[in-house]
């Protein structure tokens, strides 16, 4: 099986928002501990992976907001009557 050499390494994801949640994902890259500790001793295949797996989270992320949002949204601009209140 032929191997592909990489000509540029993959860029560190941290943005410098280094705070963990509970389950200790990075609020600014979202990799786990593991993943932040072991980042330079991975392998490009590895880190691709993580890269992955940052993009599901992210996208979990922003389907519960828009869940979340769905569920507060009121339309302000509706006028009620009192009558239809109570």
């Amino acid at each position: 099986m032929n191997q592909q050499f990489e000509l540029f390494d993959i860029d560190n994801p941290c943005i410098g928002v280094c705070q963990s949640n509970k389950k200790g994902y990075c609020f600014g890259c979202l990799r786990s501990r593991t993943e932040r500790q072991q980042w330079l001793s991975m392998s490009t295949e590895q880190q691709r992976e993580v890269l992955r797996l940052i993009v599901g989270r992210k996208q979990r992320i922003e389907q519960m907001r828009q869940r979340k949002g769905e569920q507060l949204g009121f339309d302000f601009e509706e006028e009620f009557e009192m009558g239809e209140l109570f």
